[in-house]
């Protein structure tokens, strides 16, 4: 922590696009602005009086000795202006000004996620409350931010970059009513706190203070756990802190054993860096209007989660011996995709120990063509599957029939998935000494090898990959075609602990 407290005026006053926060001696009196911004209402007095008691309960979830009751600011003729009264914070705690100051919080981003994680774990549920983690509900709650934001196109922020980031999330949100459907069933969607910023956090020697939740619209706080989460994380991302970002989600996700896709926490990143575009757009009549350049830089922090994010179909295919196995397992791992290997596939269909030997003639055995088209078969199955789950799938393998590749294509259409095919090239002998020197699960030798290269059908549309460059090279490649244009780090690289059956 900060060792040098700076001394803090008796009396300040700290105003948002929603309310004014008055800070007197050890006191903070907080009153609502009779504002009506299209997301929320406060121009009747009896609403904001309504909506300080429920601040008041619901941020004692959170912060009980903090709270202190509703008040009031009353005039001389007796007129009250409802205001919630708390416990005035330590100015210098605030997590937005230990970043500011160049402060190692890492153990502080520890402390808030365990937090975080207790507190997910006991939030409340139930149907009411689920109906906001579906697909349509967040497909609902970004239209309407498009909405509200439209206007603004060509004056606060690009109206290219509104149409990008508008087509990347229907494109995500398309094909994934899977991955929602499973967050519910895994009770992933609880009434949250919906509005974690870095300026409402206090580090405090007995722990963190997490304050001034979501509390005019159940409807918005009403989300998904890794949501809640990723409001934070895109504040520590645009206050410079990305890998503070990344710990905040990993640790969390560990504590409260969550196994979500890297697309969904790019997806809502995305999310409230938009959410954030909006407000910008939106505050100035009430305030002086953020800068231009700032409302746009949330909206591209949105559109490039969601470039690093979209859900991807990659064929990594070639002759055998070209190293499509290890740039394949290459490319999962930097990226944190799912590999799907024919290899393996096809002898755990037999019954066999993919590691165990299980050589044939050509076209014979585990390798005739009836067992290989079931053997591709299972592989899209299975990577329908996960793409449906907001995974993005690897497939190694051959792909040296034109038609198993149609299937893919046709797969990744219906998926919403994006399609990246790359084709291994490396030379006959090159590849036949591989052979000869590899051990693996491939029972493919040297005659093998030359019959495939015989049958390779033209493959349009892939891309080569020089097999000839190290093994870091040739993943540097892959991910570029994979990830183009994309400017954020994959968070939560670890690969599923299951793959579908």
């Amino acid at each position: 922590m900060d060792a040098t407290a700076s001394r803090e005026p008796w009396a300040a006053v700290r105003e948002t696009h929603s309310g004014t926060v008055v800070l007197l001696g050890e006191r903070a009196w907080k009153v609502k602005k009779p504002v009506a911004l299209g997301f929320l209402d406060f121009t009747e007095p009896e609403t904001r009086r309504r909506v300080c008691e429920r601040e008041v309960a619901l941020n004692r979830r959170l912060a009980p000795d903090v709270y202190l009751g509703v008040g009031g600011l009353v005039d001389p003729d007796g007129t009250t202006e409802p205001a919630v009264v708390m416990r005035r914070m330590p100015e210098d705690a605030r997590l937005s000004g230990l970043l500011r100051r160049g402060v190692d919080v890492r153990d502080e981003v520890d402390r808030i996620a365990r937090v975080l994680g207790a507190f997910h774990s006991s939030a409340a549920r139930g149907p009411h409350i689920d109906v906001q983690g579906s697909r349509m509900a967040i497909t609902a709650r970004w239209d309407a931010s498009f909405a509200q934001t439209r206007p603004y196109a060509g004056t606060a922020l690009p109206g290219v970059l509104l149409t990008e980031v508008e087509t990347l999330v229907h494109e995500f949100l398309a094909g994934r009513d899977d991955l929602f459907a499973d967050r519910v069933r895994r009770r992933a969607v609880v009434d949250g706190h919906g509005d974690l910023t870095l300026d409402d956090i206090f580090c405090l020697p007995d722990g963190p203070r997490l304050l001034d939740c979501l509390e005019f619209d159940d409807a918005l706080r009403h989300l998904d756990r890794l949501d809640d989460v990723a409001f934070l994380a895109m504040g520590l991302e645009d206050a410079g802190a990305p890998g503070l970002a990344a710990q905040l989600v990993e640790t969390w996700a560990d504590l409260v054993g969550d196994t979500a896709p890297p697309a969904l926490v790019h997806h809502f990143i995305a999310y409230r860096a938009f959410v954030r575009a909006k407000v910008g757009c939106l505050s100035g009549a009430q305030l002086d209007r953020p800068p231009p350049e700032r409302v746009t830089a949330y909206a591209e922090m949105a559109r490039d989660h969601l470039l690093t994010g979209a859900v991807a179909l990659v064929l990594v295919g070639g002759p055998p011996g070209v190293g499509k196995t290890t740039l394949a397992h290459d490319l999962a791992d930097r990226l944190g995709m799912v590999v799907l290997s024919s290899d393996r596939l096809r002898k755990e269909a037999a019954g066999l120990d993919p590691e165990a030997g299980a050589a044939a003639g050509f076209g014979a055995g585990i390798y005739s063509p009836e067992r290989t088209r079931a053997t591709y078969a299972d592989m899209l199955r299975r990577a329908e599957l996960l793409l449906r789950r907001g995974e993005s799938v690897v497939l190694d393998a051959s792909w040296t029939d034109a038609a198993e590749r149609e299937l893919a294509v046709d797969l990744a259409a219906g998926a919403h998935a994006r399609l990246v095919q790359l084709r291994c090239e490396l030379g006959a002998e090159a590849a036949a000494e591989r052979i000869r020197g590899r051990a693996g699960i491939s029972d493919a030798d040297e005659e093998v090898a030359r019959r495939l290269r015989r049958r390779e059908a033209p493959w349009p549309g892939s891309t080569a990959v020089d097999m000839r460059r190290s093994p870091a090279d040739c993943a540097d490649r892959a991910c570029a075609e994979v990830r183009p244009g994309a400017r954020r780090a994959p968070l939560l690289r670890r690969r599923p602990r299951l793959e579908p059956d």
